[in-house]
């Protein structure tokens, strides 16, 4: 029988252990909108409600749906760790909590994170054994005001343009692991084209005498290759799982060929201390002037903006089914990937993008540092934005879907003569980003406020709507003077120079279009908004949505595009589907636009 629990498939496919527990489901739950609730014994005593992790309270999946603003909020529920656990230590999970998050189990804290999009963890071991009962307390604190990476979470009380309804709390997958005193860590996997191998960083938790990591690389006819290491030397031992060249087969967009990992950590004795199960996919990614090229190949980066909001659900998907579904509805369109939007995505997705070859850049969901003056500094993100990319960063460094990265998105401000704090946030994310993974191309910030001179791509947002002025602005770039950003600003520049990079138009579109608004007259603009003027009836968004395309799919510098967006959100009617993903347009219509020859992928 199908399961009922919430979201009850493995939150972490690229890291599996044999033994975990899903703690999806009912939980206690109370609303603290003072944030007063630790000195009035929250932690302590039952919660008033119940509510149904991991759905965000403003959710209607929650079963709470309260949109108005949660200062803080508490969760709380008792689960049994599985006796059969014995020689294990359980480590308890988090997915991701919205914003500043603090667990105590059975009364003691054991752990705090800041961040609303990223996981972390705290191990149990002394606080509460395999047969124990662990009574679990969450607060979820989230302010409405100061520098916070919110992605596209409102503000106000109500949605307006294109913010909408705020998550707080728990919004991804709770569970338990059952790990090894001494153990393995989560695996870097990074492909070699070039020398056809797979090479393999696996931290382990202690350097044992005697002890050996050994990784097996399969595919469908077995095993492909093997490799062991000793685990006594490195804080994360190496390995080379080099592919026999009749077994090689890359990763793309039309065969993308997954290889089963196998990891184990053997003590001095050759015993199986420690075991995990991943995968990997053989793909690079490379630069040759103005070319981003997929396996040394002209591949024209189709993007879709896919900001990953549901009406039922908010920023959690609400099945496994649904994130599928919404990359085969890009697919049916004739998008290869996207870029996803101002939220770090679950991991689930990713694991499906890498199943069905769908190319993706990796963005954080850094709106929410606009705090000063428009006209000074505007923009001030802070250290945690840094240590909350680089968490994503390290989650999905394995992913072969993912292509590129973009830790920032339109900080428009004003060059000085003197460095901001955004000079030195926006060169630490990308510092950051080159140090953790020199495997991919990195974006300093899309659109708008080019900071780092070196960025690795250069792209512009463009919402011009009348398809003969879009390809005047965009003809530019044959001449090495690509379309830029103002910001409204044309007396003082918000970017550094274009220095010869790739580019791309990475937003455009986005046309507003709703079926049964048009025959509203003197619609509010705050109830169905879009970019620009909206179109009068279906067949004028065909023929701008195919200028528009157009211009882009005909210039051989342009290595891709990012059309907004994949779905309505809320407010936002410029989705080539409906927010409920029902149809909206002829969508075969939109693919044939789309699938022909780009003049890119006709240099090789």
């Amino acid at each position: 029988m199908p399961s009922t629990q919430p979201r009850p498939e493995h939150p972490r496919p690229q890291f599996v252990r044999p033994h975990w527990l899903n703690l999806n489901g009912e939980w206690q739950f109370e609303a603290d909108k003072s944030d007063s609730g630790l000195e009035r014994g929250l932690a302590e005593r039952e919660l008033e409600r119940r509510i149904t992790v991991p759905f965000a309270p403003e959710s209607q999946l929650s079963g709470i749906e309260d949109v108005d603003y949660q200062e803080a909020v508490w969760y709380r529920t008792t689960v049994t760790i599985p006796a059969d656990w014995t020689g294990h230590d359980a480590v308890l999970h988090f997915q991701a909590v919205d914003h500043d998050a603090t667990v105590w189990v059975n009364g003691v804290e054991v752990v705090r994170h800041r961040g609303g999009f990223t996981p972390f963890s705290a191990p149990l071991a002394g606080v509460a054994a395999p047969g124990e009962e662990a009574l679990i307390v969450v607060r979820a604190r989230d302010s409405k005001s100061g520098a916070q990476a919110r992605g596209k979470q409102s503000t106000l009380y109500f949605n307006r343009d294109c913010h909408y309804t705020r998550t707080t709390g728990i919004w991804q997958t709770v569970w338990l692991e059952a790990v090894p005193t001494v153990h393995l860590g989560r695996p870097r996997i990074t492909p070699d084209v070039a020398g056809s191998a797979f090479h393999l960083a696996v931290p382990v938790s202690a350097n044992k005498p005697g002890w050996k990591i050994r990784a097996v690389l399969s595919d469908a006819d077995g095993e492909v290759v093997a490799a062991e290491v000793r685990a006594d030397l490195d804080l994360a031992p190496r390995l080379l799982l080099a592919v026999p060249a009749d077994r090689v087969r890359l990763w793309d967009t039309s065969d993308p060929h997954l290889y089963d990992v196998r990891l184990e950590l053997l003590d001095a004795d050759g015993a199986v201390v420690d075991q995990a199960a991943s995968y990997a996919g053989l793909r690079s990614v490379s630069i040759n002037g103005q070319a981003v090229l997929i396996n040394g190949k002209h591949v024209f980066q189709r993007l879709v903006l896919d900001q990953g909001y549901w009406p039922e659900s908010l920023m959690t998907a609400p099945s496994e089914e649904a994130l599928v579904a919404d990359i085969e509805l890009s697919l049916a369109a004739g998008f290869n990937g996207a870029r996803l939007h101002q939220k770090v995505f679950e991991e689930r997705f990713l694991y499906h993008a890498d199943k069905m070859g769908y190319l993706v850049w990796g963005e954080f969901g850094d709106w929410g540092a606009g705090v000063g003056d428009t006209n000074v500094d505007n923009q001030q993100p802070t250290a945690s934005f840094v240590t909350q990319w680089l968490e994503a960063v390290e989650r999905d460094y394995s992913h072969p879907s993912i292509i590129g990265w973009c830790p920032l998105n339109e900080t428009h401000q004003l060059l000085h003569d003197r460095i901001t704090q955004l000079d030195d946030v926006t060169r630490a994310m990308f510092l950051a980003t080159k140090a953790a993974d020199t495997s991919r191309p990195v974006l300093d910030a899309s659109g708008y406020s080019h900071r780092v001179p070196e960025t690795d791509i250069w792209d512009s947002h463009n919402y011009e709507q009348d398809p003969v002025e879009f390809g005047k602005q965009m003809a530019g770039l044959a001449d090495g003077a690509p379309y830029g950003n103002t910001g409204g600003r044309e007396d003082r520049p918000i970017s550094q120079p274009y220095n010869g990079q790739p580019y791309f138009c990475s937003e455009f579109g986005g046309i507003w279009w709703n079926p049964e608004a048009v025959q509203l007259a003197g619609t509010d603009r705050a109830e169905s908004w879009g970019y620009g003027q909206r179109v009068k009836d279906e067949a004028e968004f065909y023929d701008r949505f195919t200028g528009l395309v157009d211009v882009l799919l005909d210039d051989p510098r342009m290595f891709g595009y990012c059309y907004t967006q994949l779905t309505d959100v809320f407010q936002e009617e410029n989705g080539i589907y409906r927010f409920d993903r029902s149809s909206k347009l002829d969508v075969e219509r939109i693919r044939k636009v789309q699938i022909r020859a780009a003049a890119f992928e006709q240099q090789g």
